[in-house]
């Protein structure tokens, strides 16, 4: 017999590019290693508060790096990310915490369609410059991904419901549990061993720590489809 799956935790906020980032590696390697892929959306907002940090764009010098860096980085992962135009307005100000709330309830009652949610409000903040606050914009993420209009109203009817506020919270204070002073987390659960990883560029450590291969951010199997 084989050895059970390993489980790994992505505590992400599509308000993060480094979330993406990590999130599509990891999407591309979870059929491939032996793994449990779980999705944790998470409020970037309440570990920043929790941890006392400050987000890279509060930084002039941080700032300037971060365009840089995830330049480079979306095109060595193959990550279509374009920084918004009016980026202080978009990370700043208007924040993401509708869509996580969304996502919670995505993951609660729907958690198959997580994944397909979680890159279509990607797309639209990151990629296409177009809004993921409009319950509008939350709506017509989720048909893309595959939702019925129905389906996906009904589910933004329950962002402002104690369950979903709790659960999000939740999982919030998890990742902050675990370490996080900002996001992506990865956690691995080895035996009795817990690992926290931050940022999307550990993925050659993890699969160290999985006893796995690092093939490179697009593996070969994923990079025939493309």
């Amino acid at each position: 017999m084989g050895l059970e799956p390993r489980t790994l935790e992505l505590f992400y906020d599509v308000l993060s590019p480094y979330s993406w980032l990590a999130f599509e590696v990891l999407c591309r390697y979870k059929n491939i290693w032996n793994v449990n892929l779980q999705l944790q959306p998470t409020l970037i907002g309440g570990i920043m508060r929790d941890s006392g940090n400050q987000p890279p764009a509060m930084l002039p010098r941080k700032a300037v790096y971060m365009r840089s860096d995830v330049r480079l980085l979306s095109q060595h992962l193959q990550v279509p990310i374009h920084f918004p135009k009016d980026f202080f307005s978009v990370i700043l100000k208007k924040g993401s915490l509708t869509a996580m709330r969304f996502l919670t309830v995505v993951k609660m009652e729907h958690p198959r369609m997580l994944e397909k949610v979680s890159r279509e409000l990607w797309m639209r903040i990151w990629s296409r410059d177009e809004d993921i606050t409009e319950p509008a914009s939350i709506l017509a993420a989720a048909e893309k991904a595959g939702m019925s209009m129905g389906q996906a109203q009904e589910l933004l009817e329950r962002v402002s419901t104690p369950q979903v506020k709790n659960k999000l919270k939740e999982t919030t204070d998890t990742a902050c549990k675990y370490g996080a002073f900002g996001l992506p987390i990865t956690v691995t659960h080895l035996d009795d061993e817990t690992h926290m990883l931050f940022g999307s560029d550990r993925m050659e450590l993890l699969a160290y720590l999985l006893g796995e291969k690092w093939m490179g951010p697009v593996p070969p199997a994923v990079n025939a489809r493309l």
